[in-house]
């Protein structure tokens, strides 16, 4: 058996784009189309992501609109986007959908920097998870000592490096929900 190192970084690269995922739907000062993608419509029978139903856009910094396709949608859009847990208020003319987004408070936004901090917190641990599993195939693959010590610093190199990079995303994202 033998240790890949391209697929050891690609495992702990998952977990990033993981965290980026989760990161572009918690809410900053400013609207941000990425806000709405967690938002399922009732449409046609089943669930369908809302950036199917129509497209979104940021014409000002506390303004999301979402322009329905389908006229017969827009109370369907319009209610999803009610009873989603982000708290908004949306209001439609025609087949647009305007929701307009209230300031945060202070509290709201520590609340959401602790959030942040789980979603880092738990992409740390996915990637520590891949480092062990990596360990214990370095273990096992039957490798001189030397060399089973060369591959094990190698992986331990790449944890680092991804864990640095969490701890990165994490402070840029703090940063930009604390920014009033």
């Amino acid at each position: 058996m033998s240790v890949n190192l391209d697929e050891c970084k690609k495992k702990m690269d998952s977990a990033l784009e993981v965290l980026k995922r989760e990161f572009s739907g918690l809410r900053t000062g400013r609207a941000s189309p990425n806000l709405l993608d967690a938002i399922k419509v009732d449409a046609y029978g089943s669930e369908m992501p809302i950036s199917q139903v129509g497209s979104i856009s940021v014409p000002e910094p506390l303004l999301i609109t979402v322009t329905v396709w389908d006229n017969g949608l827009t109370k369907a859009t319009e209610k999803a986007i009610r009873e989603s847990p982000l708290g908004l208020n949306p209001m439609s003319e025609g087949n647009v959908i305007r929701v307009r987004l209230p300031s945060m408070t202070e509290e709201r936004r520590k609340e959401l920097v602790k959030t942040a901090g789980k979603y880092a917190e738990g992409a740390k641990i996915s990637v520590r998870n891949v480092r062990r599993d990596f360990m214990d195939a370095a273990k096992k693959a039957d490798l001189p000592e030397d060399e089973e010590k060369k591959l094990s610093e190698k992986i331990q190199k790449i944890t680092d490096e991804h864990v640095k990079i969490v701890d990165d995303l994490a402070a840029a994202k703090e940063k930009e929900i604390l920014q009033v």
